[in-house]
C-alpha cells in the first residue's frame, strides 16, 4: 500500500488523487485525517504508524521554522526505517533554490533520506505556478510586484502532483534519483497582459516592508521567505528550465502562464465580492 503524508493539504490531496485515478491502491496521512485515512501528527511520534506502507511519498511539512520542519521529517523517517517501509518518496525544492529562505529544511531533509537505508527519490519541485499569480498585489487599476522583469520556471501544482504518483507507482525505476521539476518561465508582466492591466515594479524594500505591516496573518517565519522568493526571481536565479517535468509525464506540461493567471484573477478585489 502507498500512503500519501499531508493528504489534505494541496499538493498532497492532489497527488493522492493522481495515484488513485491511475488505479493504485493508496491511501493518505493527516494530522485531521478524513474517512479511511491514517492520523500522521508529525508533531506527536506516537501517531505515526507506518505498518503495512510499501511506498511513502513524503510531502514536505514546510509550515513552521527549519527545526521543527526538519524534526517533523526525522521522526517520519524514523518510524519509515522501524516499519519496514520499502521506498521514500520525498517531494523537495527545485536545486535553483539552494538560495531561498526555506531551501535550508529541504536541503537537510534530503540528507536525512539519503542517510536512512532505505530506498528513495526526491522530486526536486519548482515553485507553484498558483503561487507566483497570487503574489501579485492590486493596486488601483493594475498589479504590483518586487520581481522586475525577472521570471520564474514555475509549474502547476496538479503536473506536480501527477509527477510524484508517477514516480510513486513505480518507485524501484526512479530509485536513487533525483527530479527537478521546473516549468516554463514566465514573467509577473506577461500575467498582467494576460490579466490586460499594467505590471508596476516595487522595490524589496517596500515589498518587506508591506509584508510586515500589512499582512498580518503572515507567521514569523514567511516575510523573510516570501522576500528571498522575490529577489530570487527578480535577479534570475529561478528561470532555469529542465526536461525532467516533461520526461516524467510524457506530455507537455500544463502552461504555468495561464494557471498564474488564474490566481491572480481570484485576488482581485472585486472577484472576491
Amino acid at each position: 500500500m502507498m500512503l500519501v503524508t499531508g493528504a489534505n493539504g494541496s499538493l498532497g490531496s492532489a497527488t493522492l488523487a493522481a495515484l488513485r485515478a491511475r488505479g493504485v491502491a493508496a491511501t493518505g496521512g493527516s494530522r485531521t485525517p478524513d474517512e479511511g485515512m491514517r492520523r500522521l501528527d508529525f508533531d506527536d511520534h506516537t501517531s505515526l504508524d507506518l505498518a503495512g506502507v510499501s511506498t511513502l511519498v513524503l510531502i514536505s511539512a514546510g509550515y513552521a521554522e527549519d527545526d521543527r520542519v526538519v524534526g517533523r521529517h526525522a521522526a517520519v523517517l524514523d518510524a519509515a526505517v522501524r516499519d519496514g517501509v520499502g521506498h521514500v518518496v520525498y517531494t523537495s525544492l527545485t536545486t535553483a533554490g539552494d538560495h531561498l529562505g526555506f531551501a535550508l529544511a529541504h536541503r537537510a531533509t534530503e540528507r536525512l533520506v539519503r542517510a536512512s537505508g532505505l530506498p528513495w527519490t526526491i522530486l526536486r519541485n519548482g515553485l507553484y505556478a498558483e503561487l507566483f499569480g497570487g503574489l501579485l498585489m492590486w493596486a488601483d487599476d493594475g498589479v504590483e510586484s518586487a520581481f522586475g522583469d525577472g521570471a520564474l520556471a514555475a509549474v502547476a501544482r496538479e503536473d506536480l502532483a501527477e509527477a510524484a504518483a508517477i514516480v510513486a507507482a513505480d518507485p524501484a525505476g526512479h530509485r536513487g534519483r533525483v527530479h527537478d521539476l521546473v516549468g516554463t518561465p514566465i514573467t509577473a508582466g506577461q500575467v498582467a497582459d494576460r490579466l490586460g492591466v499594467p505590471h508596476r515594479t516595487i522595490g524589496l524594500g517596500e515589498y518587506r516592508r508591506r509584508l510586515l505591516d500589512e499582512a498580518p496573518g503572515l507567521l514569523p517565519f514567511q516575510p523573510p521567505m516570501l522576500a528571498s522568493i522575490a529577489t530570487g526571481i527578480r535577479h534570475g536565479f529561478l528561470d532555469g528550465a529542465t526536461p525532467d517535468l516533461t520526461d516524467l509525464l510524457g506530455r507537455p506540461a500544463r502552461d504555468p502562464l495561464t494557471t498564474a493567471v488564474a490566481a491572480a484573477a481570484s485576488t482581485r478585489p472585486e472577484a472576491r465580492r
